[in-house]
């Protein structure tokens, strides 16, 4: 029973004497925010991979990256059934340039749900749905009013 009340009185101090959510630390930084540090989200990566079409954009595992030629901005258009059959690269974390992408063409747009898109070189980025990494099964199709077509490195299609 002495061993259980020592256990308990260490416990109590630790507890009594460990930070608390809103502490701040010293009396000198009162004033200071809390730091929260936050560990680095791997972000999408887009790299460059070999393919039947050349030198092609893909993500990390090797799946084609296509554009909508009817996308002139970085404004997506193809929502609903086209998404369904083309669905758009969406950004987890930040967007990187894995092996010869170049970093300052990748950004990200807003779709109408508010979820963030990948864009090279300005074009909002999207996968085929029946494409697996290494297989390009769509490349220059017309569907849903434009072509669809699979992105070289300095963000010109392939024609």
């Amino acid at each position: 029973m002495f061993v259980v009340a020592i256990a308990v009185a260490v416990f109590a101090v630790a507890l009594a004497v460990a930070p608390r959510d809103g502490d701040r630390g010293a009396a000198g930084d009162a004033g200071a925010p809390p730091t929260v540090t936050a560990a680095a989200r791997p972000g999408t990566t887009v790299r460059i991979v070999g393919s039947q079409f050349g030198r092609i954009l893909a993500d990390g595992r090797g799946r084609a990256f296509y554009l909508f030629d009817r996308e002139r901005s970085s404004r997506p258009r193809c929502y609903g059934a086209c998404a369904a059959a083309w669905p758009p690269v969406y950004a987890k974390g930040d967007p990187v340039a894995g092996s010869g992408a170049r970093e300052r063409l990748i950004a990200t747009t807003r779709r109408a749900d508010g979820r963030r898109q990948v864009t090279y070189g300005g074009y909002p980025l999207y996968y085929y749905v029946r494409d697996t990494p290494g297989v390009v099964l769509c490349q220059n199709v017309f569907e849903f009013g434009g072509t669809w077509l699979v992105v070289r490195g300095d963000a010109s299609p392939v024609t």
